[in-house]
């Protein structure tokens, strides 16, 4: 029997303390396997402040001010910041 070794390759969320895991969840699988997340996550990728407040659930409101630090600062810029880019980034063209 052979003993098999996974890199798993996970995004570092410390600086980030206030994201609910299930977000963090939806964030690892947009990047690594362009998963497209819920309405809310989305509307934060594309850059759309009054649809993600609007879509936002109580966690999700408490966390956006750190949800929106981390994709500024962690994400690729390609994958994020306008509907185009999140559009593109899902269909693996970036």
């Amino acid at each position: 029997m052979t003993a098999q070794i996974f890199n798993i390759v996970r995004l570092d969320f410390s600086k980030y303390p206030s994201i609910p895991d299930n977000t963090r969840g939806a964030l690892e699988r947009y990047v690594f396997q362009r998963l497209q997340p819920g309405g809310f996550l989305t509307s934060v990728l594309a850059n759309n402040l009054s649809e993600s407040v609007a879509r936002a659930d109580e966690g999700n409101r408490q966390a956006l001010f750190d949800i929106v630090k981390f994709i500024y600062n962690e994400l690729p810029g390609n994958a994020c910041g306008n509907p185009v880019k999140v559009k593109e980034w899902l269909n693996g063209k970036i």
